[in-house]
């Protein structure tokens, strides 16, 4: 079952979140957006949006780097593995608790407004559950890293992250004797990713999308200045 959940699963739901956000953008373009609910009720809404996005944006940004950085790139630029944990530890713990209570707050705005309850899908009260107890898991995972300070156990997980994108058959023995709290975090990230072209959080992709659109544009947008109306008016009797 651990070969299955961190050998195969991680494969298993990156192909489903890449090939299903492909099928969606080509067959179901008009529901690739977030679906704001501003109009409905703002109150709330900023102040938990900020929270919850910056939050979540430092993670994911955090988890990237820190994962898929090979060690050496560490070692050569003198950062120790202790040094890294305990960047990871508090830089994590902080955007956590931002992310945590803006996600709250969003949560709470959506489960109570009749309005906003009326207009939400299956899926969009039931992926903030899941990006709730993923925050939840992940702060807990603090607890247990600060027990390693010496930065092996944070090691371990960025052989098993590279291994699985460098097809290592033995990535999943890696993490074999890990924390419970962190297995359960892996598994649900993981589930996230299975679900994610099935909900809102497709949106995401059009974020890092569009700088890169922008750049590779065909040509500019030619803008011509408006003619007065006085102008278009004797043009018309002369006609």
């Amino acid at each position: 079952m651990h070969e299955f959940l961190f050998g195969i699963y991680p494969y298993i739901a990156l192909a489903v979140m890449i090939v299903g956000s492909i099928a969606r953008y080509d067959r179901d373009p008009f529901t690739w957006k977030s679906s704001s609910s501003q109009l409905l009720r703002r109150r709330q809404l900023v102040v938990g949006s900020v929270l919850f996005h910056v939050g979540v944006l430092v993670i994911f940004f955090g988890h990237l780097i820190g994962l898929l950085t090979p060690i050496w790139v560490f070692d050569a630029l003198g950062i120790s593995h202790g040094a890294k944990q305990v960047l990871a530890i508090v830089l994590g713990g902080v955007a956590g608790v931002m992310a945590l209570a803006g996600g709250a707050m969003l949560l709470h705005r959506r489960m109570t407004d009749p309005r906003i309850r009326a207009t939400s899908s299956f899926w969009d009260i039931a992926i903030m559950w899941l990006l709730m107890a993923q925050l939840v898991l992940g702060i807990g995972t603090i607890f247990v890293s600060i027990r390693h300070l010496d930065g092996g156990e944070m090691v371990r997980f960025m052989a098993w992250a590279q291994g699985i994108f460098t097809f290592d058959s033995h990535a999943a023995s890696y993490i074999e004797d890990a924390a419970l709290v962190f297995k359960l975090h892996l598994f649900l990230g993981l589930t996230i990713f299975l679900v994610f072209p099935f909900t809102r959080l497709v949106h995401i992709l059009s974020g890092f999308a569009a700088p890169v659109r922008y750049l590779m544009r065909a040509g500019y947008q030619i803008m011509r200045t408006r003619r007065p109306a006085t102008a278009l008016r004797g043009a018309g009797r002369e006609g």
